[in-house]
């Protein structure tokens, strides 16, 4: 399976956009950054797809899909991969 080609919209200082370039390196997954604050076609971008609003991390997959700020679930279930943690089996306080 080729690797999914991946543009991440962010900012050096944001924490939502750090994590979101972990997630991605600890799962191998390849993809390209560009700063926002650095880069006016890719904060013109940012600003056209979120009414205006700086939102970042601002995601694009190949298949055209974009994800504004999204979680780390919801990146592995976009991405497909099964090896993240499921909440089956968890049990809470005062539950039997």
């Amino acid at each position: 399976m080729p690797e999914p080609k991946i543009v991440v919209y962010g900012t050096e200082w944001c924490g939502d956009c750090f994590r979101t370039r972990q997630f991605l390196k600890r799962h191998s997954i390849g993809f390209t950054f560009l700063n926002i604050d650095r880069d006016k076609q890719a904060e013109q971008f940012v600003l056209n797809n979120n009414h205006g609003m700086r939102s970042v991390p601002t995601i694009v997959f190949e298949d055209g899909t974009l994800l504004v700020e999204p979680s780390n679930h919801e990146l592995a279930e976009i991405l497909g991969l099964s090896d993240w943690p499921s909440m089956e089996g968890v049990h809470h306080a005062g539950e039997n």
